[in-house]
C-alpha cells in the first residue's frame, strides 16, 4: 500500500484552485496590517497615554492601514479630515499585493488572469472591513467605511493586477478604439496617418528621467537636512521633549512621509514649488509661510526665498538631458541597423514629454492632502508641476535628441548595398 501512496502524486483538494487566489489577498492584508501594526504597539508599550488599552493601539494600527490606501480619516475630537498618504507604507502594501497576484496569477495565460485577481481583491477586503468598521466609532483616528473600502479596493485591484501583469477587459477594445480615432487605423487617409513610435523605448526613457526627479528631489532632502540639522534637532526637543520614546516615534513618522517628503522636494526643484496650507506656496526663490506644525521634516522649509535656490532647476534640466541623451543614441543606432527618422525621434521625445507630465501629475497628486479644516486642508506639490515636468523636458529633450542624431549620424556613409557583378564584355 505505501508503495501505491508514494509512487502516485497526492489529489489537490477541490476547492483549492478557487480559495488560493482569496486566501493569498487575506494572507497579504493581514502581514501589510502586522508591519503596521508592530511598530505602534512598541511605541504604545513605552509611551502609552493614561487610559489608553490595547485596544486604542490595534484601532490606530488599522486606521494608518487604511490611510495608506489612500482612504481618508477623521481625526477626534472635532472631525478635522486627514489625508496625507504615508507612501512608504503604500508601497509596502503595493509589494505585498503584487507578490500575491504574481503567484497566483495564471501561467502562460495572462488574458485569464482577471479572476484571480478579483478572488485577491475580494480575499483583500474581507480582512479591510472588520477593520474599518472597528476604526470608525471609536480612536484619535477614525475611519469613513465606504471610501476607505473603495480606496482599498481600487489599491488592492491595482497592485492585484501589477503582480500578474495583466489589465481590465475592457482596455484592450478601448485601445483599439483609441487607435482608431486618433487616426492609426489601415483605413485612414494616407495624410493622417502617423506611423508608430519606436517600440521599447517610451518605457525605459521616461522610467529614466523620472529616476534622476526623484533621485534629485532625494539629494534635496538629504542635503536640507545636514545643512539645517539645528532646526531639525530643535524641533524633535520640543515635540519629544527629551524622552527617547518619543524620538521613535517621530523617527517612524518621519520614515513613513520621506516618499511624500521627497516628491514635495521634485516640485520644488521643477519650479511651482509646494504648498503648505492655504495661501502659502514654497517656490524657488519664494517662500510664503505662515504657522507650521512641530514636525521635523516641516522644520527644512525654507523661511526665505534667495537667489541661490534657482541652482535647484538644474534637476530637471539634468533629466531631460539625459533622456535627450538616450533618445539621441537610439535614435542613431549602431552603424549596421537603420536610424530613425528626425520626425520618428521629435514624436518619441514628445511622447517621453507627456508620460513624465502624466507621472509627476499623479505624484503631485497622490504625496498631497489635508492636515485639518481651514488653512491646513491644502498641503503638497502644485498640480502645475506635471505640465511643467513636461515642458522641461519637451524643450530641453527634443532639440538636444535631434542634435546628437544628427551629430552620430553626420560620418555615416549611406550602405551602398551589395556589389553588382559585370557581365564580361564580348570579345
Amino acid at each position: 500500500m505505501t508503495h501505491h501512496l508514494t509512487g502516485r502524486p497526492f489529489a489537490r483538494p477541490v476547492g483549492a484552485p478557487a480559495t488560493a487566489p482569496a486566501l493569498a489577498g487575506a494572507g497579504a492584508a493581514l502581514l501589510g496590517l502586522a508591519c503596521t501594526g508592530v511598530p505602534v504597539l512598541v511605541c504604545w508599550l513605552f509611551s502609552a497615554p493614561p487610559g489608553d488599552t490595547p485596544a486604542d493601539a490595534a484601532r490606530l494600527a488599522g486606521a494608518l492601514w487604511l490611510l495608506a490606501h489612500g482612504g481618508p480619516l477623521v481625526r477626534a475630537p472635532g472631525g478635522a479630515p486627514l489625508t496625507v498618504t504615508p507612501l512608504a507604507l503604500t508601497a509596502l502594501c503595493v509589494l505585498l499585493l503584487a507578490r500575491a497576484g504574481a503567484r497566483t496569477a495564471v501561467p502562460g495565460a495572462p488574458g485569464r488572469a482577471g479572476a484571480p485577481c478579483g478572488a485577491l481583491c475580494a480575499g483583500y477586503l474581507a480582512v479591510a472591513l472588520p477593520v474599518a468598521l472597528g476604526c470608525r466609532g471609536a480612536g484619535v483616528l477614525r475611519s469613513q467605511p465606504l471610501p476607505d473600502l473603495l480606496a482599498v479596493a481600487v489599491l488592492g485591484w491595482a497592485g492585484a493586477a501589477l503582480g500578474a501583469r495583466t489589465g481590465p477587459r475592457w482596455w484592450p477594445p478601448a485601445r483599439r478604439r483609441l487607435v482608431a480615432r486618433l487616426g492609426l487605423a489601415v483605413d485612414a487617409p494616407r495624410w493622417w496617418q502617423r506611423p508608430p513610435l519606436p517600440p521599447g523605448v517610451l518605457g525605459p526613457a521616461t522610467g529614466a528621467g523620472l529616476l534622476v526627479l526623484v533621485a534629485g528631489g532625494a539629494l534635496l532632502v538629504g542635503a536640507d537636512a545636514v545643512l539645517r540639522g539645528d532646526a531639525t534637532e530643535a524641533a524633535v526637543r520640543q515635540v519629544a521633549g527629551g524622552s527617547w520614546a518619543g524620538e521613535l516615534e517621530l523617527l517612524l513618522c518621519c520614515l513613513l512621509v520621506l516618499p511624500n517628503a521627497v516628491l514635495w522636494s521634485v516640485g520644488y526643484a521643477l519650479g511651482p514649488g509646494f504648498r503648505l496650507g492655504t495661501g502659502t506656496l514654497v517656490a524657488p526663490g519664494r517662500a510664503q509661510l505662515g504657522a507650521l506644525p512641530d514636525f521635523p521634516l516641516l522644520a527644512l522649509v525654507p523661511g526665505s526665498g534667495t537667489g541661490w535656490q534657482f541652482a535647484v532647476l538644474a534637476v530637471p534640466l539634468l533629466a531631460a538631458v539625459l533622456v535627450a541623451v538616450l533618445l539621441g543614441h537610439a535614435a542613431a543606432g549602431p552603424p549596421e541597423a537603420e536610424p530613425w527618422s528626425a520626425a520618428a525621434t521629435a514624436r518619441t521625445a514628445a511622447a517621453v514629454a507627456g508620460a513624465v507630465a502624466a507621472a509627476v501629475t499623479a505624484g503631485a497628486w497622490l504625496a498631497g492632502g489635508a492636515l485639518g479644516q481651514g488653512r491646513m486642508a491644502r498641503l503638497g506639490p502644485v498640480l502645475l508641476c506635471g505640465p511643467v515636468a513636461g515642458g522641461w523636458f519637451l524643450l530641453a529633450a527634443l532639440p538636444v535628441a535631434l542634435g546628437l542624431r544628427w551629430y552620430l549620424l553626420r560620418g555615416r556613409r549611406p550602405d551602398p548595398g551589395p556589389p553588382v557583378e559585370q557581365e564580361p564584355a564580348e570579345r
